[in-house]
């Protein structure tokens, strides 16, 4: 099992949660720093930010296909420059970020979207690099992060398979040695039905790596059952506060709710298990909670069972249920109390 810092990643371990703060800072340091503390204090392993420039994500123009007329986008009337200009994160708080979680515990690193990213992060000692669904087909950006040596989280959304294949055989031919791919659907929220978490077993099995979910549904459910299906790692926004907005306040999770899915994924996780039947150690004292077949009226010797003097209660100390119709018409072989476990030792 490989892992991230000192951080175990794998079926063995608990799900690696990252924390992402996209543009929630709302250009403010001081809110992506009490970002982090709200992450650290909902117990994620790590916390993600983003690294561009509006420069180095689109052109500045403000018609045709640079501007969102989508009346579902929540960034609808927008220029993507606009877009990314407001959402960025400076590249001057990237260092004080990084050190509040070190300081904090969290793994803290980023997702670059072109060469000079990946150069600045590296200046930093990033631990780990995330590539973005959009530019998950991006292979010079992969080929870039992967000759760094260091793990690749790569989102999926929008992605075929020949397209992953393809993303996969450049990261590995590169020098990336530890993959990890998160199951994604590219809608700000997605919805749960569009969300086809059973993606994720099939992915692990083509691909031969670890495999997780970058989550943009509301609530718990999905990151949550997508545990069960094998996800290692969970990725989710998070806010301070919805009500205060920003850029992606609307689908990402207030630190409370981090905190409720750090837990409950641990439970998921915890109750995988193996494949086992019939009582755990911890059951066994139950066993005598069954139902078994019991006399229900004080008998004498040569009385003879019937439905009258027999029944089936709990606890379990008698004969087992399936007994009771091969016991009836027999007879008891001594006088027995009501309340009597029956045993083969009473049948004459």
């Amino acid at each position: 099992m490989k892992g991230i810092e000192t951080i175990k990643i794998g079926t063995n371990a608990a799900p690696f949660i990252i924390a992402e703060m996209s543009g929630n800072h709302n250009q403010s340091l001081k809110r992506a720093l009490e970002i982090v503390e709200a992450a650290a204090f909902s117990g994620v392993h790590a916390l993600k930010i983003q690294t561009y420039t509006a420069d180095t994500m689109t052109l500045n123009l403000d018609h045709g296909e640079f501007f969102i007329r989508d009346e579902a986008s929540l960034w609808e009337g927008a220029s993507l420059y606009g877009l990314y200009e407001k959402a960025y994160t400076p590249w001057e708080w990237h260092k004080p970020i990084f050190d509040k979680c070190r300081e904090l515990g969290l793994v803290g690193f980023s997702t670059p979207f072109d060469e000079t990213a990946v150069n600045f992060l590296e200046s930093l000692d990033v631990p780990c690099y995330k590539i973005a669904s959009f530019e998950n087909t991006d292979l010079p950006l992969i080929k870039r992060v992967a000759k760094t040596g260091k793990p690749m989280i790569i989102s999926t959304g929008m992605a075929t398979a020949a397209e992953l294949d393809e993303t996969v055989r450049t990261a590995r031919a590169n020098g990336c040695q530890q993959l990890i791919l998160l199951k994604c659907t590219s809608t700000y929220p997605a919805t749960p039905d569009n969300s086809n978490i059973l993606t994720i077993p099939h992915m692990r099995d083509m691909f031969h790596c670890e495999v997780g979910l970058s989550d943009h549904t509301m609530g718990l459910g999905a990151a949550v059952a997508s545990i069960g299906l094998g996800a290692t790692v969970i990725e989710k926004h998070l806010t301070l506060s919805r009500a205060e907005g920003g850029v992606d306040a609307e689908f990402s999770m207030e630190p409370h709710e981090m905190k409720s899915l750090v837990e409950e994924a641990k439970r998921a996780w915890e109750s995988i298990g193996s494949v086992h039947y019939g009582a755990t150690a911890k059951e066994t004292k139950s066993l005598q909670y069954r139902r078994s077949v019991y006399i229900s009226k004080d008998m004498k010797e040569g009385d003879v069972f019937t439905p009258d003097n027999l029944k089936v209660i709990r606890p379990g100390l008698g004969l087992p249920p399936k007994y009771y119709e091969m016991l009836l018409g027999k007879k008891v072989n001594r006088s027995v109390c009501r309340g009597t476990p029956t045993n083969w030792d009473l049948i004459g």
